[in-house]
């Protein structure tokens, strides 16, 4: 046997030996469904994206995008169990396979999605960082921050951007970091600081959550774009291209007008892309490995986009948010999905 290939076959011989563990592992998608339930990973405590209440019940829209995956698998938005965790922990918790998705708003920025064996699924809103006040400082605009302390939440892009900003204006600040955004906000509040930053979905959520929200206002300025969004691990494009499928569900059926209310009826539609959304024609699910009807599935127990968005962070919610940028493109906003078809 000449060394060319001694080699060839020894090589082959390890390939096969290193590839065996992979090509019998479980894909994530049939990890989930031995287990009955997805594991996702969320805030701990964001109104409008993820909170419990005092029974441990989860609401908010990340909490919501993993009920609409759970519905898609299981025909269940109930099949799902949350782990609550910080900003520092939420990449080791989705690299570890600890959750099978994250859903906790969370930027997709080149670098986390390159370089940490991750893959963000879509976005479920798109935002930018501001300032949180307290009225009585006397500030309108963030070009009069020089100089003020500023509460900021650990291993998020808050703190480049923040460094970015008052970098670029020839400005000053003392930072004051914490781990968790309650942290944050009690920093606030007892005065640790005069500005809390972070995103302004999440300013108006902590907002909310102050004894009176009206002696506090977000400044007018948006400093970052923050395109938040689902996470899986990379290496598994099936279950990729399920969560990523799913929030386009929603969106789709939002353009369509399809609801949690009417999802029945729609069932009897003549539409070809309402027939394909719900499974009444073609093989859509089959291409995902679910259901035909995983669609249907998802509009019954969570519901489209906008009904998504204003349970949680609507107008008439704590935290009060108006669609903007987060509308529909035929509205005005951004929010444009690939057809299922």
């Amino acid at each position: 046997m000449n060394n060319t290939k001694s080699i060839a076959i020894g090589t082959a011989m390890l390939c096969g030996v290193l590839a065996a563990p992979f090509a019998s592992a479980a894909t994530t998608l049939e990890a989930v469904k031995d287990k009955g339930h997805l594991q996702c990973g969320v805030t701990s405590g964001l109104p409008g994206f993820s909170q419990p209440d005092d029974e441990g019940n989860w609401t908010g829209i990340d909490v919501d995008t993993c009920r609409a995956v759970a519905a898609a698998i299981f025909g269940d938005g109930q099949a799902v169990e949350f782990t609550p965790l910080t900003a520092k922990e939420r990449f080791t918790a989705l690299q570890s396979g600890e959750i099978d998705m994250l859903s906790r708003n969370t930027t997709w920025t080149l670098t986390r999605d390159a370089s940490l064996g991750l893959n963000f699924a879509g976005v479920n809103y798109y935002d930018g960082q501001g300032f949180l006040i307290n009225k009585n400082l006397g500030v309108n605009d963030a070009t009069e921050l020089s100089g003020a302390t500023i509460c900021i939440q650990a291993g998020t892009t808050t703190e480049l951007n923040l460094n970015d900003y008052f970098r670029a204006k020839g400005m000053e600040y003392k930072p004051v970091v914490f781990d968790t955004s309650e942290q944050s906000l009690q920093g606030f509040v007892s005065g640790r600081c005069d500005v809390l930053t972070s995103d302004r979905s999440q300013l108006a959520a902590l907002r909310s959550k102050l004894a009176d929200p009206s002696s506090a206002k977000i400044l007018p300025n948006t400093i970052s774009k923050e395109p938040l969004g689902p996470v899986v691990r990379q290496g598994d494009d099936q279950w990729f291209n399920i969560v990523k499928w799913v929030l386009s569900v929603q969106i789709n059926a939002e353009e369509l007008g399809v609801t949690s209310k009417n999802v029945d009826e729609m069932l009897k539609s003549d539409n070809p892309s309402i027939k394909r959304l719900l499974g009444e024609d073609g093989d859509m699910g089959a291409k995902l490995g679910l259901q035909h009807d995983f669609g249907y599935e998802i509009l019954k127990h969570v519901g489209n986009y906008g009904e998504m968005y204003e349970r949680n962070v609507g107008p008439n919610t704590p935290v009060g948010l108006d669609r903007g940028v987060n509308a529909l493109w035929t509205d005005g906003g951004v929010l444009y999905a690939p057809p299922v078809r």
